[in-house]
C-alpha cells in the first residue's frame, strides 16, 4: 500500500508528514518527507489545551477552533507531500493521556484531537485514525505505538537493540534477538525544557543546548525527582506530557536560575532514560535515538554519560530521526487496514495482541 504518515507529537511544534509503501509489515519504498512548524499561535493555544483538557467539554468553542486549525495545517502537510496514497495514518494530537494504573481501578482514558472526516474530505483519501483507544479501553497503556515499526525498520540491525524516541515524553523500544519487544514511556524529554525556555527565555526550544551547556545541575532537584513513584514502577507504563509538571513545581524547580534549570531537566531526563535500562531482559549493544531531543547536544552528551552502551543518532542506521514518527504512522495505518495487532503485551500491557484504529473516507 502507498500510505501517507502524520503525526504531531507532544513538543508541539507541528506536523510531521511521511510518505511510505508498505503493507503493514515489511517496509518497502521511503518516499519524501517534511515538517509544517505551526504557527506560534497555534503552538500557544495546543500548550493552554493541555492546561484545560481535564475540564473541557469537546464541544468547547475554542478546542473546535484549535481542532480545525490544526486539521487544517494536516491537510497542508498531505498535500504538500503532493503523492498519491491509499491511506492517510492521521494521529492527531494528544491533549489528555490517563492510561489506567497499577492497583487503580479507574478505568483508563486517551484523547487525541484532529478531525479524520475534515482531513479525508479534503484530501479525497481514506483515514485512519483513533490508534489508541482500543487499546487504553482493554486495559493498556495505549502507549508506545511505534515499537512493532521500529522493529521492522531493525530487521538487519545487530540486537538487542534499543530505540530511544526524543519528544516531549521519551519512550523506548528495546528488541531481542529473537523479535521480542519490550517497550515503555521512560519519562519527560523535552516539554519540560520547552517549557522552561519559553518561560525563561521566549524560545521556542533550547536550540544546540546552549543553555542547559551553561548551567549546574542542582543535586537537591534531581533526588527529588528521583523518588517520583511513576519511576519506581515497573512496566508497561505511559505518560501524559503534563505529569512531572506538578511534582517540579514540589522539588524547586522553579527557584533555579534559567541555566541551572535547563541544564537539571536534562540530567533529569537521562537518569531517568539509564533507569528504564533495569527493564530490560539484556543490555543493548547500542541505542539508536530519534526525535528532536537527539539534536540538543546538551541531552545527548547527558545520555552518553548515562548510559554503558553507545548511544548515537538513528541516522547511523540510515534512518531519518525527524521523520520516523511520521513514517511508523504510514505504516500503523496499513495496520489498521488489514486488520494487524497495533499493540502488544510487551509494549503496551495489552492483554492479547489488539488490533485498533479507525477508517473514514470515500474509499470505505
Amino acid at each position: 500500500m502507498r500510505t501517507i504518515g502524520l503525526m504531531s507529537g507532544t513538543s508541539l511544534d507541528g506536523v510531521d508528514a511521511a510518505w511510505v509503501e508498505t503493507d503493514g509489515e515489511a517496509i518497502g519504498r521511503l518516499g519524501p518527507v517534511l515538517t509544517l512548524p505551526y504557527d506560534p499561535a497555534l503552538r500557544r493555544d495546543l500548550r493552554q489545551l493541555l492546561d484545560r483538557a481535564p475540564a473541557m467539554s469537546p464541544e468547547d468553542p475554542f478546542l473546535l477552533d484549535c481542532v480545525a486549525r490544526l486539521t487544517d495545517r494536516h491537510v497542508e502537510a498531505v498535500r504538500a507531500i503532493g503523492w498519491p496514497a491509499d491511506v492517510i495514518g492521521f494521529h492527531g494530537q494528544t491533549i489528555l493521556h490517563r492510561p489506567a494504573r497499577p492497583g487503580s481501578n479507574a478505568a483508563g482514558f486517551t484523547w487525541q484531537v484532529g478531525d479524520a472526516q475534515r482531513l479525508a474530505r479534503e484530501t479525497g483519501m481514506t483515514v485512519a485514525h483513533d490508534f489508541r483507544s482500543a487499546d487504553v479501553a482493554a486495559g493498556g497503556q495505549g502507549a508506545p505505538l511505534v515499537p512493532v515499526v521500529h522493529a521492522a525498520m531493525a530487521r538487519d540491525l545487530p540486537k538487542p537493540l534499543a530505540v530511544l524516541n526524543l519528544g516531549g515524553v521519551a519512550n523506548v523500544t528495546w528488541i531481542g534477538a529473537d523479535g521480542t519487544l519490550v517497550a515503555f514511556d521512560t519519562g519527560p524529554a523535552n516539554g519540560p525544557l520547552d517549557d522552561w525556555l519559553r518561560l525563561h527565555t521566549g524560545e521556542a526550544f533550547d536550540r544546540d543546548g546552549k543553555l542547559a551547556l551553561a548551567g549546574q545541575v542542582d543535586g537537591g532537584v534531581m533526588a527529588h525527582m528521583l523518588d517520583h513513584p511513576w519511576l519506581l514502577a515497573p512496566p508497561p507504563k505511559s505518560l501524559d506530557r503534563l505529569d512531572f509538571d506538578r511534582a517540579l513545581r514540589e522539588a524547586g524547580a522553579g527557584a533555579l536560575s534559567p541555566s541551572d534549570g535547563a541544564a537539571t531537566l536534562v540530567a533529569f531526563a537521562a537518569v531517568c532514560v539509564a533507569a528504564a535500562a533495569r527493564h530490560f531482559p539484556e543490555p543493548p549493544v547500542q541505542w539508536l535515538v530519534a526525535g528532536g531531543g537527539r539534536r540538543n547536544p546538551a541531552m545527548m552528551r547527558a545520555l552518553n554519560a548515562a548510559l554503558a552502551e553507545p548511544v548515537r543518532a538513528v541516522e547511523v542506521a540510515g534512518w531519518n530521526g525527524d521523520a520516523l514518527e511520521a513514517q511508523a504512522f504510514g505504516v500503523l495505518a496499513a495496520r489498521v487496514w488489514r486488520g494487524l495487532p497495533l499493540t502488544f503485551p510487551g509494549t503496551t500491557g495489552a492483554p492479547q495482541p489488539l488490533p485498533g484504529g479507525r477508517l473514514v473516507g470515500s474509499l470505505l
